[in-house]
């Protein structure tokens, strides 16, 4: 294997197409080196993250109950260090007891989506086990687009 190591400002100054033509053994090891990096920040973050909310967490919320809110953004300072907090509502519906109250509103002779947001959808390895004369009925509400490409990278041991 080649010694060349190439460190991410070096891949940042190289083109797309200069990426491309690097040997087999630098696309792997800028590969690794890229997810291990990644897998540290993410780390970083969390952890960082954590300490200012240790920090500065209770502040903050304070902060937003004395706004008479329980989620929003608040502002913050600490010396000269100013913080804009802010803590998403988070929501989630119990999709049973939506299933049931839809069912009230239907038989009441009220239209469900008044009320509620409907998305239908079928899954995939549902569809593909149906019937063919089935899969055309619903061939004409189904789209097919690709996702975005991933690549796992690996060095065969000789």
């Amino acid at each position: 294997m080649n010694d060349i190591t190439i460190f991410p400002a070096d891949i940042a100054e190289l083109s797309v197409s200069q990426l491309a033509a690097l040997p087999p053994a630098q696309k792997h090891e800028i590969d690794q080196n890229l997810d291990a990096a990644i897998d540290w920040l993410k780390k970083a973050r969390a952890k960082f993250d954590a300490a200012l909310d240790q920090c500065y967490g209770e502040q903050a919320r304070t902060a937003l109950r004395e706004s008479g809110r329980d989620f929003g953004t608040a502002h913050i300072s600490d010396g000269p260090l100013h913080l804009k907090f802010e803590l998403p509502k988070k929501v989630s519906w119990d999709q049973k007891r939506l299933t049931e109250i839809a069912e009230r509103i239907v038989a009441s002779g009220e239209k469900v989506e008044g009320y509620l947001d409907i998305k239908l959808s079928v899954s995939e390895s549902r569809f593909t086990n149906w019937p063919p004369a089935l899969q055309q009925q619903f061939a004409a509400a189904r789209t097919v687009d690709s996702g975005k490409p991933s690549f796992t990278l690996s060095i065969d041991s000789e």
